[in-house]
């Protein structure tokens, strides 16, 4: 995870972009911001702390060209030169509203911050962050008059008239969108974290597809997230209906076993996780074939060795449900050995027998 700290924020600038598609406007800011150490340590708080996922994008241009992505020709200025970053955050903002064309987009508030240095994976450098605050938020502020402070038997008593007023802000534990591009790998449209908390809805891809224009870097992360969902599409769909009485157990114990591989090893290696995991030739062909498939259709090329990434894993397993749902009635949860559940059909419906030694 990338280690940021307060005073490494060299410049801000702050600008209003609004809908375009509502002809909102943008207001661009004719300084940077004054930032005292207060503000600096609150600022790295609200921008930082929600870049918590070792998922990592590539900046990409049109046709191969990257020179053509507005977001990289401006942070490549501002990498070279940090004395232009007023005139290119001003470029971004209204490379943001250009994007912003669909209804569903609020308008908000756009941070752009240079830091002068940061770590990512041990190496240190410079990053650029865009930030874009939509939704405010209600509080109260307490104000009160000249207290008139009385000593009486030793404590002190004060007096003074109370007032509440009610303000909109932003809070800080609360990124909507945000981007870090880090002065790394420039040659491949640079590394790129990004966080979206807002929309999950098809509008909302115009911060990550249409503004940023970015694809995911093929690193350990996504090759292991890769080899999971491909695994877990495989024994959810091709398994059952290529072979004969596979039961929802047997599902259950596969995506076990699997997750128990990547938890237990720090390297995936195919022809290991295979043989220890699928274990049977004929199932192993199908995975493979299934895999080739996957490959194919989504245009993606799985590796057959890299480090696994523990973030990923835990991202991944998530997904695989081991568990057997019976109408809304019960659950059973499988952690284990298969064989210890019998499933069968008598004169009352169908059931499950389970087998144990010990009840907790």
């Amino acid at each position: 995870m990338p280690v940021f700290e307060s005073e490494s924020i060299q410049h801000v600038a702050l600008h209003r972009v609004g809908n375009k598609a509502t002809d909102e406007g943008f207001i661009l800011s004719k300084h940077t911001l004054h930032l005292t150490d207060q503000l600096q340590d609150l600022l790295v708080r609200y921008f930082i702390s929600p870049f918590k996922v070792e998922e990592y994008y590539h900046l990409i241009g049109d046709e191969g060209s990257i020179e053509s992505n507005k977001v990289f020709d401006s942070c490549h200025s501002i990498f070279a030169d940090s004395d232009c970053f007023l005139e290119e955050s001003r470029r971004l903002a209204s490379h943001l509203y250009d994007q912003s064309t669909h209804a569903n987009i609020k308008g908000g508030d756009f941070f752009v911050v240079y830091f002068s240095r940061c770590v990512l994976d041990g190496e240190e450098m410079s990053a650029i962050g865009l930030f874009k605050s939509e939704n405010k938020e209600s509080f109260l502020k307490v104000l009160h008059g000249d207290e008139e402070w009385s000593r009486q038997e030793g404590e002190n008593n004060a007096e003074s008239d109370y007032h509440l007023e009610v303000h909109q802000g932003i809070n800080i534990n609360k990124l909507d969108k945000g981007a870090l591009i880090f002065n790394t790998e420039e040659e491949n449209g640079y590394v790129v974290s990004v966080v979206d908390a807002t929309n999950r809805t098809m509008d909302a891809l115009y911060w990550k597809d249409s503004f940023l224009h970015i694809e995911q870097r093929q690193d350990d992360y996504y090759q292991t997230h890769q080899v999971m969902k491909v695994y877990k599409d495989f024994v959810t769909k091709r398994f059952p209906d290529e072979f004969d009485d596979v039961t929802k157990a047997d599902q259950a114990e596969l995506l076990n076993k699997s997750a128990s591989f990547f938890k237990q090893n720090e390297s995936f290696d195919m022809e290991d996780f295979t043989r220890d995991v699928l274990e049977q030739p004929a199932v192993i062909d199908s995975f493979q074939q299934f895999r080739n498939d996957y490959e194919k259709e989504h245009d993606v090329k799985i590796e057959d060795q890299f480090d696994i990434n523990d973030s990923a894993v835990k991202k991944q397993a998530r997904a695989y449900k081991s568990v057997i749902k019976l109408d809304k009635n019960f659950h059973i949860y499988v952690h284990g050995d298969s064989k210890m559940i019998e499933q069968g059909e008598d004169e009352k419906g169908k059931f499950y027998k389970v087998y144990y030694k010990e009840e907790s």
